[in-house]
């Protein structure tokens, strides 16, 4: 039987059909077991990449995303957790004095608002009703506004978001401080929202 001549303009038939379509099926089946093997595999690799490297370089099926034309750098001596507005005693806190207030861990899956997840992130760092509790809202507080240093980037949470068991503002990733890429110094985390 002769073969289609691809330079003729003639379509492949039924059977290359199938061929492709089964393989391309197959890998449903495969490829994302293949891919957290290679990313896991490839996780000690990628914290030998020179820095601006390794911010492109997808590992644990992070995605990086930025708001601003750069990453903000975090110099730790002027680095300052404010906490103001309407409560009754402001706080002003410095990264050191952010890591001295009693932490808690937990292991949480993080959920991305454009869609995909990272399963069993290790997370270290201070409750939000800690946080609350040293500066005090007032009774007409309803919300935190957060405000980024990666500028223009601003979010909300209603209090009663903000009390739910599992969030806190996160200082340390897996074991390791948070890296400029994923927040550093600190970032929020909320398991049932993101």
């Amino acid at each position: 039987m002769p073969q289609p001549d691809p330079s003729s303009g003639r379509p492949y038939g039924r059977r290359a059909f199938l061929a492709v379509l089964a393989g391309g099926l197959s890998s449903l089946a495969w490829g994302a077991p293949a891919w957290r093997a290679l990313s896991s595999a490839l996780r000690p690799a990628t914290d030998l990449l020179p820095e601006g490297v390794r911010e492109i370089v997808p590992s644990q099926g992070w995605r990086i995303y930025t708001v601003g034309s750069h990453m903000p750098t975090f110099d730790q001596e002027s680095w300052r957790l404010k906490i103001d507005g309407l409560v009754a005693r402001p706080q002003l806190l410095s990264y050191d004095e952010l890591l001295a207030l009693p932490s808690v861990e937990q292991i949480s899956d993080f959920h991305c608002v454009t869609g995909w997840t990272v399963k069993n992130v290790h997370w270290r760092g201070v409750r939000f009703k800690d946080l609350l509790a040293r500066a005090a809202p007032t009774e007409s507080a309803h919300a935190l506004r957060f405000i980024s240093a990666e500028t223009p980037y601003e979010d909300s949470l209603t209090l009663e978001q903000a009390y739910l068991a599992d969030a806190m503002l996160a200082y340390e990733m897996d074991g390791r401080p948070l890296r400029r890429e994923h927040g550093a110094p600190a970032r929020i985390v909320i398991p049932e929202m993101y």
